[in-house]
């Protein structure tokens, strides 16, 4: 529409064009920030986001503040000496060369893995009252299978797959691949699959004393995020406390896998984001992420208008001050007669930034969900 056919429009109808237009920059900018609000949501746990424009260098600081450069420190125990004797001649100018010394150098090295294999004779039999089959069992053995089943990996094999698989995240085949280069060993990948299942059986009674540590202690942080199984999309869950940390990969991002690890009536302390699942949790005491609104302030301000950044720059503010109260009660230059007075006040500040009126809709939704968990932000105070 050019601007000779504005002219001829009434005043109404250019109210209703503007209103329209306010609407559909409303709607954009709604799902703009729901579009990045989903991306952080669905990143991949390993994901760390586009590389930085002006990176840091890599390697040690300078200075004295930092530390000395760190050198290898000589081995405490010597398992070989070896000689490396002077040249017969200089390698410069073919004359005889003088010793005037001999100084030490240390290495510590790998030993090249060569596999052991063993045979295990396992030895069967049959109970003469009732008549129940019996066979042997060396603390070596990782399986009673027999028959086709016979050949497995011993326990320090399996070790080693189950490192490279949990803690490095490496593939089946690349766990293949390292078994095949490092130690001369053909695994196939299923092998190693049904290797890893006896291990986690193994590992049961351990991992169910964990659920119970963490399901007794006063405070416990939650979060999940988005992992795949077997090319389908599952969630992986984390319950972490200050000395004990669980994981749970489960296909459910519902209120039925906190049941499972926590409890329906934990009533413990409980840190999480605003995912509102938590908020079945009646008799837990709540604490909200704090690094949640701030990243979703950074990213907000980077596409609010002029005039709605204040209100975001003010939450950041309260936020900040709310750390640095903690901190300094923490360092003991703040009584906790001060800290209830200096509590009271962000209180008050709260209760200021959630009941202004506000006209930018992003700044409304993001207002809105403060809101709803008002008693949730200052809980760590």
């Amino acid at each position: 529409m050019g601007a000779s056919d504005l002219q001829k429009l009434s005043r109404e109808e250019l109210i209703a064009i503007i209103l329209r237009l306010q609407e559909e920059n409303r709607r954009i900018l709604a799902l703009l920030e729901e579009a990045r609000r989903a991306g952080k949501r669905q990143a991949s746990p390993f994901s760390k986001g586009p590389p930085k424009a002006h990176p840091k260098r890599p390697g040690r600081k300078s200075g004295e503040a930092h530390g000395p450069s760190h050198f290898r420190p000589p081995p405490a125990v010597i398992d070989e000496e070896l000689d490396a004797p002077l040249p017969s001649g200089c390698p410069d100018c073919g004359g005889v060369v003088e010793e005037e010394g001999v100084q030490d150098q240390f290495q510590t090295e790998v030993v090249p893995a060569r596999p052991l294999r063993r045979r295990i004779r396992v030895h069967v039999g049959r109970c003469r009252g009732c008549r129940r089959r019996v066979q042997g069992r060396h603390p070596f053995q990782t399986s009673d299978a027999l028959g086709a089943a016979a050949s497995q990996l011993g326990p320090h094999a399996l070790s080693v797959a189950t490192f490279l698989r949990g803690e490095t995240g490496a593939s089946f085949g690349k766990v293949q691949r390292f078994f095949l280069k490092v130690f001369g060993v053909e695994v196939s990948r299923g092998g190693l699959a049904l290797g890893l299942q006896r291990v986690a059986r193994k590992a049961e009674p351990t991992y169910e004393s964990l659920l119970e540590a963490v399901r007794r202690s006063p405070a416990v942080y939650a979060d999940e995020t988005g992992a795949r199984m077997s090319g389908r999309p599952w969630w992986l869950w984390v319950f972490t406390t200050p000395d004990t940390t669980v994981y749970a990969q489960r296909p459910s991002r519902g209120f039925d896998v906190i049941e499972e690890i926590l409890g329906a009536d934990f009533d413990g302390k409980i840190g999480h984001d605003g995912y509102a699942v938590y908020d079945r949790l009646l008799r837990a005491i709540h604490q909200q992420c704090l690094q949640h609104p701030l990243a979703r302030i950074k990213e907000m301000l980077q596409v609010a208008p002029r005039g709605a950044r204040a209100f975001l720059k003010a939450v950041k503010r309260f936020i900040q001050d709310a750390l640095d109260l903690r901190d300094r009660y923490l360092a003991g230059e703040v009584s906790k007669h001060g800290l209830a007075v200096a509590r009271g006040r962000l209180g008050w500040r709260q209760d200021e930034l959630l009941s202004k009126g506000l006209r930018y809709g992003p700044n409304k939704t993001f207002q809105k969900h403060l809101r709803k968990h008002h008693n949730e932000w200052l809980t760590f105070l």
